[in-house]
């Protein structure tokens, strides 16, 4: 049996993308081996081109495969092999280029290289594509979140981003593809499905009159789908339409990923940013009005170039006045290529990890103080896996639906159903929480005195 060997760097969408290039190479009887330990007859590395450092990992990760295997063909795809195919064919050892499309053909030009032996760079200008590429993935390692992408590229050109060029521009999946896509996900026994994307939010800007909201209100009718998440969204896509969707639907996560990047608004503008920070107060104030309770984490970016100590404190205090969830904080890197790598006033290394310490700090602060109003509360949780603090002490780790990682007393048959527990104590990372019972029919619940927890969600957390 031919046997294939994946790496995946960079974000959540190259790891479904690798995903679904697996399906390909299972339909034509390959088997998957691990990257690290076992010999392959074929290796992909999916890479990425975010920062400099990811093309120079990338590049690590090829001459890594060829020292494994110099008789392997070795395939490259993903960000950086569409914005520098040259750059990787001349490595030698590389047999095949193909970027961020054309993705659904690896397997006739794998077959052609096996014939042939002649390296083959397959990479297209991005600019022009305008569909959907669709790579299904049926199933996922962890049993309980389903990722669904329903969208490719992004059109807002910020000045410290690569990604318009090395994904193209925005284009989405057709609602039906989507729609059937999910129920198949639903069929297999997944309770929650998780959109993602480039540019998520993005998604109908390419079609008539149908948008994310219309989409989330046809995934609101699944039957059997009890959790829809959006991976990330812009501030400045949502309007009062999606608010009135994630008020109204009960399936919607009350969690939201919204990217801020910077706190000050000449920052913003720099960065080419479409709000200012009152225009994304103003939006996470709605937010919070039509979902209480609702999570809101977030990317930010520390240093970018001209950001003073002024704009930096200012930033802080922006962030702290929000009350985000969880933020994931970057210290901004120089992307060859972009307009912010020629801007001047670029920040110190060692002031933007300061800054970053700074960031992190707060995000904690603010990580605990968010869960820390769920203590006492019952919430439902679906399991994940067994926690891996404790292997073999009958503990389980899920998420609430607003993103809290709930550990409790659990059996590996409670994982991917819906378990309603009560939260007992509050962490930064991780909550404690307490067993009351499965809510999934199929599943005989243990004997639990549920009599004593009138479940109702105290109105602090549902409108």
């Amino acid at each position: 049996m031919p046997t294939v060997a994946f790496y995946t760097l960079g974000c959540k969408v190259n790891f479904y993308d690798t995903e679904a290039i697996w399906q390909l190479f299972k339909k034509e009887g390959y088997e998957q081996v691990d990257f690290e330990t076992t010999t392959a007859d074929v290796y992909l590395i999916n890479t990425c081109t975010v920062t400099n450092t990811g093309d120079k990992k990338s590049r690590q990760i090829i001459r890594r495969a060829i020292r494994r295997n110099p008789d392997a063909i070795i395939a490259v795809t993903g960000c950086y092999a569409q914005t520098s195919p040259g750059e990787i064919m001349a490595i030698e050892g590389v047999d095949l280029v193909i970027g961020t499309q054309d993705r659904d053909k690896i397997m006739s030009f794998v077959k052609q290289i096996q014939d042939d032996r002649k390296p083959v760079n397959a990479v297209r200008n991005i600019m022009k594509t305008r569909s959907f590429e669709e790579l299904d993935v049926p199933d996922f390692a962890e049993r309980t979140r389903a990722f669904l992408k329903i969208q490719e590229g992004c059109n807002n050109f910020c000045t410290f981003c690569i990604i318009p060029w090395s994904r193209g521009l925005s284009r989405s999946r057709e609602p039906q593809s989507v729609l059937e896509q999910a129920e198949a996900l639903v069929a297999a026994g997944y309770k929650e499905i998780v959109l993602t994307g480039i540019h998520t939010g993005g998604y109908g800007d390419d079609m008539e009159n149908y948008n994310l909201t219309s989409l989330l209100w046809d995934l609101d009718k699944i039957e059997g789908l009890e959790r829809i998440r959006i991976s990330s969204i812009e501030a400045s896509q949502i309007d009062d339409a999606m608010i009135e969707v994630l008020n109204r639907s009960s399936k919607m996560c009350r969690h939201l990923h919204i990217p801020l990047q910077a706190g000050e608004n000449s920052v913003l503008k720099r960065m080419r940013r479409k709000y200012t920070t009152e225009e994304f107060a103003a939006k996470i104030k709605r937010l919070h009005e039509a979902m209480p309770g609702v999570a809101i984490t977030t990317d930010v970016i520390v240093g970018f170039p001209g950001e003073t100590d002024e704009m930096f404190e200012e930033g802080f205090r922006f962030m702290e006045e929000l009350k985000f969830a969880e933020m994931h904080v970057f210290p901004y890197s120089k992307r060859t290529g972009t307009p912010a790598a020629r801007m001047d006033d670029q920040v110190d290394e060692e002031v933007k990890n300061e800054r970053v310490h700074k960031l992190i700090d707060l995000s904690e602060k603010m990580q605990l103080e968010y869960a820390q109003q769920y203590v006492g509360t019952v919430l439902d949780v679906i399991p994940e896996r067994e926690y891996k603090g404790a292997p073999g002490e009958g503990l389980v780790m899920g998420y609430t639906d607003n993103y809290l990682q709930v550990i409790f007393d659990g059996t590996e048959e409670m994982i991917g159903q819906l378990c309603r527990v009560k939260v007992t104590e509050a962490g930064v990372n991780e909550c404690r929480g307490q067993f009351l019972r499965v809510l999934d029919s199929r599943l005989p619940s243990p004997e639990l005195d549920t009599d004593s927890f009138a479940y109702e969600r105290p109105e602090a957390l549902r409108a």
